[in-house]
């Protein structure tokens, strides 16, 4: 099993682990902890450097595979072996970005659901933009400079962003804890991390966030589109300081 060193801090940068397995067919090794994020919730993989020795591995992507975390490596041959210690560094520009626009989308879920009580049908992201659908009937110019407004108003605020890890009851004795449409969280996972936005919103996420709503900057929405009948579609873009 992989320490997820990324549930409890989002801002470590680098970290050292040992390698506990290697993947021959994917080019890949499973570290005993890590900070690498393997995707999921619609935020992508993180990338970066895994060095064992003097040899400097690029991780092409991270991803799960039951309880461990899977390190794609590129290039270099042989794969580090097991038992070797080996220090990792996130990309951390891409990462920090991809944590703004991460809390960005929860601002605008947590705006959307309070105001409207729409429900989130689906979402993806890259860093510095963004989709997310919601169970809208009708969406429109005005509505949307309406929740723009909104979500930036957020934003200055300041509010904290704190994260935990809850036991499986517990957790889904809070209120509306799951803001899509459908329950994605199998009956498997036991602890269940959660995301709130303080006073404005508090949902289950394994994601990686800011610690605080001013992080994120000024959130555009650049478009909206119909995608259904009871389904719409917002576009954002988080704008670089």
């Amino acid at each position: 099993m992989t320490e997820l060193l990324y549930q409890s801090d989002s801002y470590l940068q680098s970290f050292n682990g040992l390698v506990i397995s290697q993947d021959i067919e994917s080019h890949a090794v499973i570290l005993d902890r890590t900070a690498f994020y393997p995707g999921g919730g619609g935020q992508p993989a993180d990338t970066g450097i895994l060095t064992v020795g003097d040899v400097n591995y690029s991780v092409k992507r991270a991803r799960k595979s039951g309880d461990d975390v899977i390190h794609i490596l590129e290039g270099i041959d042989p794969l580090p072996l097991v038992g070797a210690t080996a220090h990792g560094k996130i990309d951390w520009e891409r990462r920090y970005q991809l944590m703004r626009t991460h809390t960005a989308m929860h601002i605008l879920c947590g705006v959307i659901f309070r105001d409207y009580g729409a429900l989130v049908t689906g979402g993806d992201m890259d860093p510095l933009q963004g989709r997310m659908d919601f169970e809208f009937e009708t969406m429109h110019k005005e509505l949307v400079q309406t929740i723009e407004a909104a979500v930036n108003n957020e934003v200055a605020q300041a509010r904290l962003v704190r994260t935990d890890i809850l036991p499986r009851e517990k957790a889904f004795q809070i209120p509306d804890l799951i803001r899509t449409k459908i329950n994605l969280l199998p009956e498997s996972i036991t602890a269940v991390r959660v995301v709130e936005i303080v006073g404005l919103d508090l949902q289950a996420d394994g994601g990686t966030h800011v610690k605080n709503t001013a992080e994120v900057g000024k959130i555009r929405v650049v478009d909206y589109k119909s995608k259904g009948r009871i389904n719409k579609r917002i576009y954002i873009e988080v704008e670089t300081p």
